[in-house]
C-alpha cells in the first residue's frame, strides 16, 4: 500500500478503536472523543487552558446535532487539524 493508503487506513483504525465503547460503534460520544484526543493527540488538549475544550469541539463538529461525532464529522476535524499543521510548518520553514 502507498503511504496515503496506509494513512487513510490508520485514520479509520483510530476512529474504530475509540467509537462504540459507550454505545454506538458508528459514532464517538463526548467521552470517547475526549479519550481519543488524550491518547492520539495528547498535546492538543494539554496545550490549551480551556477546561471546556472537548465540549466546544464536540459542539463545533456535531453537524447533525446528535451530540456525537460520526466518521464524516471526525474526518472534517482531522482534515482541519492537518491543514493547520501544514500552515504552521510552512510559516515556520519560511522564517
Amino acid at each position: 500500500m502507498s503511504k496515503l493508503e496506509m494513512a487513510m487506513g490508520m485514520i479509520i483504525d483510530v476512529f474504530d478503536k475509540y467509537s462504540g465503547a459507550e454505545g454506538n460503534k458508528q459514532t464517538l460520544s463526548k467521552g470517547e472523543l475526549k479519550t481519543l484526543l488524550e491518547m492520539e493527540l495528547p498535546n492538543f488538549l494539554s496545550a490549551g487552558k480551556d477546561k471546556d475544550a472537548v465540549d466546544k469541539l464536540l459542539k463545533g463538529l456535531d453537524e447533525n446535532g446528535d451530540s456525537e461525532v460520526d466518521f464524516n464529522e471526525f474526518i472534517i476535524f482531522v482534515a482541519a487539524m492537518t491543514c493547520c499543521c501544514h500552515k504552521y510548518f510552512e510559516q515556520k520553514g519560511a522564517k
